[in-house]
């Protein structure tokens, strides 16, 4: 079911994040610690987006087959530099294409998006969710997977102007009363910020001096990795992370959207 990560911070070498440390996304395609019963290994497919900087748009690498059968990658993660990553391997739902376009990250304007679930019941338990969205959308989905409607579904929201946490946590919300039991670790960013979820899944959260870095599982052996709660939302910059409470509609509204681990920043 998938593993994702996200970087911001001073600008370093793809591999340094992708690759090099000793429980890399590489690593947890093959050698997962933590799938929750979601399966074993991550191999259809892999990619990554990152920024180029000058407020330049973000660039994209995605294919559908193993990382690590990819001959073209360790030379082209250590000649490239960013100071701000998305980067996702793939265990796809059965009965969902293994195609480039099925693979993370999702993209539009300063956006890269990832998705480490299933939406339960596919595709009849969000009927009613996709039917909302304007015809366009549906016609230009990446791929017909649930990780691709959930792009849509959180991009029309982006559209009109939700500020990204709240629209992250309400596509959480929507789909997880629509599809009880999906897991929906969502992670998205704009090269300035990271919105991430854990929603009957793993994910930990590591910031140091002036860096943050998300995962689906700690990459290294660092004490300052933080899981995130399951059922919260993680904001984080490379000098502030904020935890948040999803309110789902079963969980009560006295909770919503309150803090569930204290803020920390300089």
């Amino acid at each position: 079911m998938c593993r994702h990560l996200g970087y911001l911070g001073p600008t370093v070498p793809i591999s340094a994040l992708l690759l090099d440390p000793p429980h890399s996304l590489l690593r947890q395609s093959y050698a997962p610690k933590d799938m929750r019963a979601g399966g074993t290994v991550n191999v259809d497919g892999f990619g990554f987006g990152w920024y180029p900087g000058n407020d330049e748009p973000p660039v994209r690498y995605r294919r559908a087959t193993p990382i690590w059968a990819d001959e073209n990658l360790p030379a082209l993660a250590a000649a490239t530099r960013t100071g701000a990553l998305l980067a996702a391997v793939r265990s796809g739902t059965g009965g969902m294409p293994v195609v480039d376009t099925a693979c993370a990250p999702f993209t539009d304007g300063r956006w890269l998006f990832s998705h480490n679930g299933v939406i339960r019941g596919w595709p009849g338990s969000v009927r009613e969710l996709a039917g909302a969205l304007p015809v366009e959308d549906l016609l230009t989905l990446d791929a017909p997977t649930d990780s691709a409607l959930l792009w849509a579904l959180l991009r029309h929201r982006l559209r009109a102007g939700e500020a990204p946490a709240d629209a992250v946590a309400a596509v959480v919300a929507a789909v997880a009363e629509a599809a009880p039991q999906s897991r929906l670790n969502l992670l998205l960013t704009d090269g300035a910020v990271l919105v991430g979820t854990a929603w009957t899944h793993a994910l930990s959260v590591l910031r140091k001096e002036n860096s943050v870095l998300v995962a689906s599982e700690p990459v290294d052996s660092d004490e300052g990795w933080l899981p995130v709660p399951d059922g919260s939302l993680v904001l984080a910059t490379p000098s502030t992370v904020d935890f948040r409470q999803i309110d789902d509609g079963r969980r009560g509204a006295d909770r919503d959207h309150a803090p569930s681990a204290p803020r920390t920043g300089r």
